[in-house]
């Protein structure tokens, strides 16, 4: 009888003691921010991606009631700084914005990640995306991208394609190209988009594939021939640009994006709020203004979008990558 008694209080004690650990823990969501909160930045000062965390960051730190403390930690294509995200305390007080190559391609690119971005981080939400431009030099010869598909079909040794760097969005832009035309277009890595569309511009290089802050003056001076954008609608910029789908190649849609992740355990209800946080800021119409004068397009989503679009980003930078034969050391 005794007995009997202990196992139906058994339940009912489990329940209590479970009470008892959670309650602690959501008390310390509830108190969450309560410190400074340091957002580690993947890329170098001045930068589209480092201007946009700077221009939110007021916003965010008003509505969370602590400061936003920037760290600029790049190198390895995003791994460096990311590293440090996944190795922090899970506690909402540390978090990174990440892009493309280290969130998604970096997996493909690299024999070995010092992190796994699926295992190791949690999405918080997307921030913005940025579009790209294939641009050449007036001498090209050609004025649409149905030409100069053609050209690269008949006559390959005439043209090479600069690009931001060996597995960088542009990098994998460009072999995207490729393949969906058919074609093999020799590419010249520079050190960043500005580099490559200078280049480009002197007709040291007839085409190149970079953003648009470094090509968008040339183009609108009649000094680079913009023949599509990668986007997968056009860009207010450049209306009159089509997108590469629309000038032949069906299907084809490749960005520069970027978002903030945070370690992996952080809890839900923390994630939950930097998301509101975000989101909110990314809402603002005046940031917006701010952002899209820099040439780069707010995208703010839920967390579960922002895995969503990690996961099927790197289902499709792996096949471009192992198809190219890319590989970083």
């Amino acid at each position: 009888m005794k007995l009997r008694t202990l196992w139906r209080a058994l339940p009912f004690a489990m329940a209590l003691s479970a009470a008892a650990i959670t309650a602690p823990a959501q008390a310390a969501d509830a108190a969450w921010p309560t410190q400074p909160i340091r957002v580690i930045v993947t890329f170098p000062p001045g930068g589209s991606s480092d201007a946009i965390v700077r221009t939110i960051a007021p916003k965010v730190s008003e509505r969370l009631g602590q400061p936003l403390v920037i760290e600029n930690r790049p190198g390895a294509g995003g791994n460096i700084g990311l590293t440090a995200v996944a190795k922090a305390e899970p506690d909402g007080h540390t978090i990174g914005l990440g892009a493309a190559g280290a969130l998604s391609a970096n997996v493909s690119l690299y024999p070995q990640m010092p992190f796994d971005p699926v295992k190791d981080l949690k999405p918080i939400s997307m921030v913005a995306t940025i579009p790209f431009v294939i641009v050449g030099h007036p001498s090209v010869g050609v004025h649409t991208q149905a030409e100069l598909i053609a050209l690269a079909k008949r006559d390959p040794s005439k043209l090479t394609i600069g690009h931001g760097g060996n597995g960088t969005a542009m990098h994998l832009t460009a072999s995207l190209f490729d393949q969906m035309a058919g074609v093999k277009i020799v590419q010249v890595a520079y050190r960043g988009s500005g580099p490559a569309a200078t280049d480009a511009l002197a007709g040291q290089i007839p085409l190149a594939v970079t953003d648009l802050p470094a090509a968008l003056q040339h183009i609108r001076a009649g000094k680079l021939q913009a023949f599509s954008v990668t986007s997968a609608q056009r860009v207010p910029a450049l209306p009159d640009v089509p997108t590469v789908a629309e000038a032949g190649l069906p299907g084809y849609e490749s960005v520069g994006w970027f978002g903030m992740v945070a370690p992996a355990g952080t809890p839900d209800a923390i994630v939950a709020k930097l998301n509101a946080a975000i989101v909110e800021a990314l809402n603002d119409p005046a940031i917006q203004t701010t952002i899209r004068n820099l040439g780069v397009e707010p995208a703010p989503s839920t967390p579960k979008a922002f895995a969503d679009y990690i996961q099927s980003e790197t289902v499709k930078w792996g096949k471009v990558i192992r198809t190219a034969g890319i590989k970083l050391q």
